[in-house]
């Protein structure tokens, strides 16, 4: 007996339908990103296990020669597309400022509002972002392939822990090079702003000096480098996630690697927020 051919809905119930079907999206979107923070979760804390299990028992180890290659690759090949970025930030950041400072006769207060600016906030946001799509991409695409190619499976059939070899060294080496990676962004964006200070803005370098001192706090300094290191862990351990959840072959791993970028991005801007709401709490900021 053939199939009744499908019917059209009509235009009415289509648009009636339509905030039912919005809903079962946002639904669905929900339940997925329930489902991805809880398994970041569990292999956060996996790696976690793995670090501390091999901190109490020498026997066990976590790949300090894979940690070192992995801190190579993401750390040391950002350095200079990381510096490239903020010292165009600390370019704009002091040419945008000088003007509306000129007018009342403070515009030698640029280096006030670039210090703060960049120790609190641009210089690990900035450092983050790069390395996100700098590094976070590819670790997503590299541990998405070997999940493909079944060599994850042929860990575990070997006894290895993926987490333990994989996850754990790429976690860590994020970690440790985004904390770097903030420093180094702090510094070049601040000696940019100084520089066309100097040059452009007709600020004597011994008084924006001065002015960055008197501004800028050890405690912005040290916010910084904390956010760095959570952004690093961010970015690792989202990277790894997407990777180990790939499906469906070459196509899995590049949506993977856009769904890295995106989440990270994501997380890092609201990790962000938490970070400068606690401080302002506390009365840090």
């Amino acid at each position: 007996m053939p199939e009744a051919a499908p019917v059209n809905q009509s235009p009415i119930r289509r648009v009636l339908t339509l905030p039912l079907r919005g809903l079962a999206f946002l639904g669905a979107r929900l339940l997925n990103t329930l489902d991805l923070i809880g398994a970041s979760w569990f292999l956060l804390l996996g790696a976690a296990g793995w670090v501390l299990r091999s901190v109490h028992n020498r026997k066990v180890r976590v790949g300090r020669p894979a940690i070192i290659t992995q801190m190579v690759r993401i750390g040391v090949r950002s350095v200079f597309i990381v510096s490239l970025v903020s010292g165009c930030v600390g370019l704009i950041l002091a040419l945008q400022m000088a003007p509306p400072l000129d007018d009342f006769g403070q515009k030698d207060k640029v280096a006030n509002i670039v210090s703060v600016a960049v120790l609190r906030e641009l210089g690990p946001l900035i450092g983050a972002i790069v390395l996100t799509g700098f590094a976070g991409a590819s670790i997503a695409a590299e541990i998405g392939t070997m999940v493909v190619s079944e060599e994850i499976e042929a860990l575990e059939s070997l006894a290895l822990d993926p987490v333990r070899f994989l996850v754990v060294p790429r976690v860590i080496a994020s970690i440790v090079s985004m904390t770097v990676l903030a420093v180094i962004a702090d510094i070049v964006a601040i000696a940019a702003a100084m520089w066309i200070a100097m040059a452009a803005l007709d600020v004597p370098g011994n008084t924006f000096w001065t002015n960055m001192l008197a501004q800028a706090k050890l405690v912005d300094f040290w916010t910084g480098v904390s956010k760095g290191t959570v952004f690093g862990l961010l970015i690792g351990v989202i990277a790894c996630i997407n990777g180990l959840r790939v499906k469906g072959g070459a196509a899995g791993v590049g949506l993977a690697t856009t769904n890295t970028v995106v989440q990270c991005v994501v997380a890092i801007v609201m990790a962000d927020l938490a970070f400068t709401a606690v401080f302002f709490a506390l009365k840090l900021v």
